[in-house]
């Protein structure tokens, strides 16, 4: 996927399913001084202050997506838009190119580093890994993601979590989607794991061909 012929930074994705530790990843990379684009944050923000994708969303969704002050209405948009495959896909279709214009911009801001990561959860799901340049997965078996979440999250119940799993595509199509994958499964130490690729991407002759 990446050519050689311009000095662009490689771009990096980083996704694995809900509780598979994407944080402590990019926390690792940005201690090495790599810069991390959390896709999912920005979603977030852009959902809050981008005039544009306000005024959308509260057209597709009515105006009690916002609250009073302007602050996004989570549980009135959440209500509306969750339980629903349709309303999910549009309120997809507005925000993603949101997303992609804010991480071009980030992008350029980054032009001088060797490479850049972007996270986020659904990155498969959404195809917007296919104009990345590798895509590395986080993997930990479901029942350690399930502990870690329960931990993390003490507002969410066994169930919400299964059914956010379910809805994000299995570990085996995401590991066959990946070009390398991280296993923070107990057993392996994670940070040798991140210092072997830093050091792969930082040199990108060592990288397989694309």
């Amino acid at each position: 996927m990446h050519s050689d012929m311009h000095s662009d930074p490689l771009q990096i994705g980083v996704t694995g399913g809900i509780g598979a530790g994407k944080t402590v990843v990019c926390r690792i990379f940005q201690c090495l001084g790599v810069p991390v684009y959390n896709a999912d944050e920005r979603a977030r923000y852009l959902m809050a202050h981008q005039g544009d994708l306000i005024r959308n969303i509260a057209q597709s969704f009515g105006e009690e997506s916002y609250l009073p002050d302007g602050t996004l209405n989570r549980s009135f948009l959440a209500k509306q838009v969750f339980q629903d495959a349709d309303k999910v896909q549009q309120l997809n279709q507005l925000v993603h190119p949101e997303v992609g214009k804010d991480y071009q911009r980030w992008l350029m801001d980054h032009s001088q580093t060797p490479y850049v990561i972007k996270e986020a959860a659904l990155m498969i799901e959404s195809g917007s890994y296919k104009s990345l340049d590798y895509l590395v997965t986080i993997s930990a078996p479901e029942e350690i993601r399930l502990s870690r979440v329960l931990k993390r999250d003490p507002q969410r119940d066994r169930q919400q979590i299964l059914d956010i799993m379910s809805n994000q595509i299995s570990e085996t199509q995401r590991i066959e989607k990946s070009d390398f994958v991280l296993y923070n499964d107990q057993h392996q130490l994670l940070i040798p794991q991140v210092l072997e690729l830093h050091q792969k991407f930082s040199d990108s002759a060592d990288l397989p061909a694309k």
